[in-house]
């Protein structure tokens, strides 16, 4: 208690003059600029704490277009866009794999032997950039670089290639890709008690009134009505315990047991943890962002983060907290319209690039479809096997048919973006060429990327589990909070436009970490929790 004490009477001058013992990084998965303005008066835990005392910066960006998982949290932790990442979606296609299966997920080793895609080898290596956590490692050897997560490509992509533990749900149980780890006591308690708890039904959570204005049906599709749920589950459903509090609480209370564990802040250097907290993800894409069930996920969320913090202060342990988010949301489009957005509706399914290429094939002397993708929009490849001299006018009468429909925003092909320059400033002024362009890699990106006109939904068909999502270069699915707090440190709104990428710059300004000129594409936020950053 005492040391508590003497840590929450840090004056300001004193907490700026050193580096913290111990960064936390919070990602808060779909954690829109949207969601944090709407439930921000309703704060009253952790999520109060870093509101009314942090650095808070609402107008935040994941700047690119690729608003998915893997792009968005490789931005957080590099300073770096997916241009550069490499991480241009949570998957693509890879048609010179090695493997008969083509598809890529960004967190895996498709060159392992019996890879697949649905059964792969969780892997750092297809992430180029260098973490804050290798930073700080390279730095002083005797930092520890910590993650736990609810997926794993959350905790690779914040961790890097220099992770001490690196834990995450796999979908059954709690794992490690790092080889010959054996799971600390925490982790071993983790798996324990998750395993008790999602062989035990949840029954339906109170709905406080807060909440109750939200709690509204919709029927999406046949049998499947969304919107006044109460987060309720069957004993052993994996997707639903997901898709509820417990997931993030689980996340959160292993991280607190491997800080006193591991005795993390306590050595000589700079420690890093990083926290992936998946739930409102999964309540988002199983309900939308609008309705009861989201309302009691980010309440919750609030209750557990203050739990958190106040474990943490317990220690006595000076740390700092960024909060962030991989990407937005576009609620369900039928809310939306409810609520008087005409726009809104679900994609034409003819739009999936499959059934596209099908009807360009006979044009071309094809009963196949000439094109490959995942989905609707995004990126679009050429069929390997479409003779060199044809490719072009199959492109090219791609990129028209997308073009000529209702739907569709843009199709920009390959060589279009290759002659955008990378964006620089305000990414609140980019064009949405330049946000395809901060996501584009020539060797990953597909012939054609297609983008959507606004509050087009790309589920065409929505289906238990995902009814909602993201993937726009829209800024309902761009805009997120960046939040920096440090004990005893003065914070306040902070209005102007920012982006993920300022954060690891700003961390290593805390951290003391010297960056070479040109490393990273994010900048220093001088003033975020008291951090001077370099002249």
């Amino acid at each position: 208690m005492l040391l508590a004490a003497a840590a929450s009477a840090a004056t300001p001058a004193a907490a700026q003059t050193a580096s913290p013992k111990l960064i936390i990084a919070i990602s808060v998965d779909q954690l829109s600029s949207d969601l944090w303005e709407a439930y921000r008066p309703l704060f009253t835990g952790g999520l109060a704490r870093l509101a009314n005392e942090g650095t808070v910066f609402a107008n935040g960006y994941q700047s690119h277009s690729a608003t998915e998982t893997c792009p968005g949290h490789s931005t957080l932790l590099t300073g770096r866009h997916p241009a550069a990442t490499g991480i241009i979606a949570n998957s693509w296609i890879d048609q010179g794999a090695a493997r008969p299966d083509k598809h890529v997920y960004c967190a895996e080793d498709e060159t392992a032997p019996g890879s697949t895609f649905a059964n792969y080898q969780v892997s750092a290596t297809h992430l180029r950039a260098t973490t804050l956590g290798d930073r700080l490692k390279t730095l002083n050897p005797r930092s520890r670089n910590v993650a736990v997560a609810g997926k794993d490509r959350a905790a690779v992509m914040m961790s890097g290639r220099s992770a001490d533990e690196r834990w995450y749900w796999d979908g059954k149980a709690w794992v490690t890709d790092l080889r010959g780890k054996t799971a600390p006591r925490t982790i071993s308690a983790l798996k324990q008690v998750f395993a008790a708890s999602l062989a035990a039904p949840r029954e339906p959570l109170e709905l406080p009134p807060q909440c109750q204005a939200r709690a509204r049906p919709y029927t999406v599709a046949p049998g499947l009505t969304v919107g006044a749920g109460r987060l309720a589950r069957a004993a052993g459903d994996a997707r639903g315990a997901r898709a509820h509090p417990e997931f993030d609480g689980a996340v959160l209370a292993a991280a607190a047991g491997l800080v006193g564990e591991m005795q993390l802040g306590r050595g000589p250097a700079t420690d890093l943890l990083s926290l992936g907290l998946s739930a409102t993800d999964y309540v988002g894409h199983s309900f939308g962002s609008g309705g009861a069930e989201m309302c009691l996920q980010v309440l919750a969320l609030d209750r557990s983060l203050d739990d958190f913090f106040k474990r943490l202060d317990g220690t006595g342990v000076d740390y700092a907290v960024v909060l962030s988010s991989d990407h937005g949301v576009m609620d369900l489009p039928e809310r939306l319209r409810d609520r008087g957005n005409s726009q809104a509706a679900r994609a034409d399914p003819a739009l999936a690039a499959g059934q596209v290429g099908k009807l360009l094939a006979p044009r071309f002397g094809r009963t196949e479809s000439v094109l490959r993708g995942e989905g609707i929009g995004g990126d679009v490849w050429l069929d390997r096997g479409l003779p060199v001299a044809i490719r072009p006018q199959v492109l090219r009468a791609a990129a028209e048919r997308y073009r000529a429909h209702p739907q569709v925003h843009a199709a920009y092909t390959a060589d279009e973006l290759g002659r955008v320059a990378m964006p620089r400033g305000r990414p609140d002024k980019w064009s949405v060429a330049e946000r395809v362009r901060a996501a584009f890699d020539p060797a990953r990106s597909g012939d054609l990327i297609v983008v959507l006109k606004p509050f087009i939904s790309p589920i065409a068909a929505p289906a238990k589990g995902y009814v909602a999502t993201h993937g726009s270069p829209w800024d309902y699915d761009r805009r997120v909070p960046l939040v920096f707090w440090r004990r005893g440190v003065a914070g306040g709104a902070r209005t102007e436009a920012v982006d993920t990428v300022d954060i690891l710059p700003t961390l290593g300004a805390m951290a003391g970490l010297r960056l070479p000129a040109g490393a990273v594409d994010g900048r220093c936020l001088d003033g975020a929790a008291g951090v001077h950053c370099p002249r």
